[in-house]
């Protein structure tokens, strides 16, 4: 039953800030500085997730192949090629450090 509750809080949350969202009168969304967020807080919310699932496990912090994987694209977005090349690059890299006991 804990379970339904759960399930039934988290669908009225989300309503509720669908909602909000809804209700912000549209010229404070005309605003620069909302407009400046809007457009970086994706961007800041995936490397924070990027940066979450390359060195955590659990509670501990880990530098593993991961790291060497995220490096390697990181080379490779500099060097500007296209986006399939560097994940493909991160995916090489990352199963060859694996490969040799990295």
């Amino acid at each position: 039953m804990n379970t339904w509750i759960a399930i039934g809080a988290t669908a009225l949350g989300c309503y509720a800030v669908k909602l909000a969202g809804l209700l912000v009168p549209a010229g404070a969304l005309e605003r620069p500085l909302v407009r400046r967020l809007a457009a970086l807080l994706p961007v800041a919310l995936l490397a924070a997730l990027t940066a979450q699932q390359t060195f955590a496990d659990g509670h501990a912090l880990v530098v593993d192949a991961r790291l060497a994987g995220v490096a390697a694209a990181a080379v490779v977005l500099v060097l500007r090629a296209p986006f399939l090349l560097v994940v493909a690059a991160a995916v090489v890299v990352t199963a060859g450090v694996r490969a040799i006991g990295g």
